[in-house]
């Protein structure tokens, strides 16, 4: 496994070098494009980041869209595929991926376009939506489109991960140097350690905030602070949502854990559904990416389905988004 660890880092560390010295052989679209970005496969935290980032633009009066590759799509389809106008989610998230889907769902005023090729993405997204700025995500290995501003999601425990497949990263630590400013989520002090660490000048804080539950078949009732529930989730790191869960006051009786991306079945449910009861769980609480590949299976019978709702600040706010207008 170190071996081939040794083989993927040097094949990723010639790629990155290849496209740095030949930028004339990037895309580039008549848009700035923002990507975000992470070194290791899952669980970095990068999707509530997208959000933020195009709240926070189309709040200094931009108009973002989001560009992504899709990923976990069961319909595939080698067109361009328009998630959302910025009004509503325009397909079932088989065609979309269960992240598109998620940010279609939050995202207001956001167009969302999907395509392998993402310079297709983007120029869609400026001739049919007039975005003024395009955000790529999980853009940092994506080469091929030439970016404005390469924002790298990053944490110390990242650092010390080894290469695929010995490891979980994408690259060697080395490229992050390429990144304009590292995200770190947790205190100031954490985010200019690690951002020393990789030698990028600039570093911010991303802050998490928990919203209320809310139910992922309204009007379905949401569980109360304090009741005995289940908590059900297919993400990287699945540690993460129990321990938010027990610090927003739920009884967590029991902890289901699926791989990242899991398409849930009918059957998963059902056993779900079966080892909850006989916990005496109250209700079953996910995530808010779990829950769009779970809704097509819930039925009124169900035990009541919630998910409890991340949001993501990057700050100092007032810093982040001087940085931004003078950039873009």
């Amino acid at each position: 496994m170190s071996a081939l660890s040794a083989v993927y880092g040097g094949v990723a560390r010639v790629r990155r070098s290849w496209y740095e010295r030949r930028p004339q052989s990037r895309v580039r679209l008549a848009r700035p494009v923002v990507s975000v970005g992470n070194l290791v496969v899952g669980g970095s935290g990068k999707t509530p980041v997208v959000a933020a980032l195009a709240a926070t633009l189309s709040r200094l009066g931009y108009r973002p869209a989001i560009l992504s590759r899709g990923y976990g799509r069961t319909t595939r389809s080698h067109d361009v595929v328009v998630v959302s106008d910025g009004a509503r989610a325009l397909v079932p998230v088989e065609a979309s991926g269960d992240e598109p889907q998620m940010l279609a769902r939050e995202l207001t005023g956001v167009p969302i376009v999907v395509a392998a090729d993402r310079a297709r993405a983007g120029q869609v997204a400026i001739e049919r939506f007039d975005a003024t700025v395009l955000i790529l995500d999980d853009g940092f290995q994506h080469l091929r489109l030439e970016r404005t501003l390469d924002l790298l999601v990053l944490s110390w425990a990242d650092l010390s991960e080894k290469v695929l497949p010995a490891g979980r990263l994408r690259e060697p630590p080395g490229a992050a140097r390429s990144a304009d400013a590292v995200l770190a989520y947790g205190g100031a002090a954490e985010a200019e350690r690690i951002a020393a660490a990789v030698h990028v000048s600039r570093a911010f804080t991303v802050t998490t905030r928990h919203l209320p539950l809310r139910s992922v078949r309204q009007p379905a009732p949401v569980a109360r602070v304090g009741a005995r529930v289940a908590g059900v989730t297919g993400i990287a790191r699945p540690e993460r949502f129990f321990d938010a869960l027990r610090r927003q006051r739920f009884d967590v009786v029991r902890e289901f854990t699926f791989p990242d991306h899991h398409w849930f079945t009918a059957a998963d449910l059902e056993s779900i559904e079966r080892h909850a009861r006989q916990r005496g769980a109250e209700a079953i609480v996910t995530t808010s990416k779990d829950a769009v590949r779970v809704e097509r299976h819930l039925t009124d019978a169900m035990l009541p389905w919630s998910v409890l709702p991340l949001e993501v600040f990057i700050e100092p706010a007032a810093g982040f988004e001087s940085w931004l207008r003078q950039t873009l």
